[in-house]
């Protein structure tokens, strides 16, 4: 599990470099990215005991689907 907990953050930081790249390319699934980007955070977490990033976590979950929901609205008029 260590080298996992010391490999997984380079990832997680390119994943979500990544999502913002998507976002300011106004992508459509740059929000799915995101999500999928915090499962893998959120797995992170708790293999390396890091509690206090889970309100940043639930954070993001919330705005990423929010924002995905609003997208979609908003390109379906």
């Amino acid at each position: 599990m260590t080298g996992l907990v010391n490999i997984l953050p380079w990832f997680l930081s390119a994943s979500t470099i990544y999502t913002m790249f998507l976002a300011g390319n106004v992508n459509r699934h740059t929000w799915l990215v995101g999500l999928v980007s915090q499962a893998l955070w959120l797995t992170w977490i708790c293999l390396s005991q890091s509690w206090g990033l889970i309100p940043g976590n639930i954070a993001l979950w919330i705005v990423y689907s929010r924002n995905h929901i609003k997208w979609m609205r908003d390109r379906h008029g």
